[in-house]
């Protein structure tokens, strides 16, 4: 069967690449186009347009790129029209998958959704239109099955597909992950300043400003895949600042704590169990408008899932260098860091096991086959 996957950045790409595989072991003759990465290509699907030409930040951002986001809705509708899928599998991305969705419902393509838009975080009313234009939907957080329950459409729940991706890794060994990359045998703090241009620049600089405050530390940059060191170079002024890129799951698994941008990102440090402090902070414009229309008491899904403070979240002009300095002291501190340990293995045990994407393959196939 013919399978055309939509996915718009890092996040969606990892959970796009092992849906690939488990649709390849599903369904053997499984011919798969897609929108997304580098790891959806080396899985198996044939990469239309990589996520990079369209990693657009903020509502701000956004409308300042309007032309282009038109011009690749067109192209995406061309490209589905003459590849003539069985189905079309949206990975998240909402604001150009709703888009398409609508169209290639009218078309007359089956719809199938993995990860659900963030309907549950803003503008619920969206929820009328997914009932409209999604044939199935898969949730991987318990709370957005509820969600949905309470405006009478039915979702699946398959659990989270970063369970998966962090059980299945090869391990680290972390004298040889040291030596590979110069790093000294003190405590690591992890600096994850998110994937965009946009959110590193305001991010990066107030996360390095606390490197001389903690000497028995070293600082260790998490690069993202879609970024070249050339671009963080302009932020590292001091030797005890160390950069790896694009082995943010190995840096995880050695380090002693983390200073992490809010996104997929909380999720995956604290199943490395480490403990972190989350940090946000967008555009003044795009923030005002969030601000308006996020209902939302957290931002990080740790504490999201959890229904509860687990991990401190900075945010805006919270998020400056003498509360984060406060916060990073603090989950140092062997009490504090025991707590967090404890709520890390329920927050576990509420994402659902492992199987995700096995789960969400079947359940695509036998929809479409039936």
């Amino acid at each position: 069967m013919k399978y055309y996957i939509l996915a718009g950045e890092a996040s969606g790409d990892l959970h796009g690449s092992n849906l690939i595989k488990a649709l390849i072991k599903e369904d053997i003759d499984a011919d798969i186009r897609c929108w997304g990465g580098d790891l959806m290509q080396a899985a198996g699907g044939n990469l239309v347009t990589h996520y990079k030409e369209r990693a657009f930040m903020g509502f701000a951002e956004v409308i300042l790129n309007l032309n282009k986001i038109f011009k690749f809705i067109l192209h995406c509708k061309t490209d589905i029209k003459e590849f003539n899928p069985d189905v079309v599998v949206f990975i998240d991305n909402s604001g150009f998958n709703l888009r398409i969705a609508k169209w290639a419902k009218q078309q007359g393509f089956k719809t199938h959704y993995y990860i659900s838009p963030q309907v549950w975080a803003s503008r619920a009313s969206r929820v009328k239109a997914i009932k409209r234009d999604i044939d199935a939907m898969y949730v991987i957080l318990p709370f957005v099955e509820a969600f949905y329950k309470k405006h009478d459409y039915n979702v699946n729940f398959v659990g989270h597909p970063l369970i998966d991706a962090i059980a299945n890794r090869k391990q680290v060994n972390p004298n040889k992950f040291r030596d590979e990359h110069k790093l000294n045998d003190m405590p690591i703090i992890a600096l994850l300043p998110g994937s965009r241009k946009q959110e590193i620049k305001k991010m990066l600089s107030v996360m390095l400003s606390l490197v001389k405050d903690f000497p028995n530390y070293q600082f260790v940059i998490a690069g993202a895949p879609s970024q070249d060191f050339s671009f963080y170079q302009t932020f590292i002024k001091s030797t005890q600042i160390n950069f790896i890129s694009n082995k943010t799951y190995d840096l995880l698994s050695v380090s002693h704590a983390a200073l992490v941008t809010s996104g997929t990102a909380t999720l995956e440090t604290a199943l490395f169990k480490v403990p972190q402090v989350v940090c946000y902070k967008g555009s003044a414009i795009s923030y005002q408008i969030a601000k308006r229309i996020i209902t939302l008491k957290f931002i990080s899904l740790v504490n999201l899932v959890m229904d509860r403070e687990v991990v401190t979240e900075l945010i805006q002009n919270d998020f400056n260098k003498k509360r984060l300095k406060k916060e990073l002291e603090r989950i140092l501190n062997p009490e504090i860091r025991e707590k967090l340990f404890v709520d890390y293995y329920e927050l576990e045990k509420a994402l659902g096991g492992k199987g995700a994407s096995k789960k969400t393959a079947s359940l695509i196939y036998n929809a479409i086959k039936s």
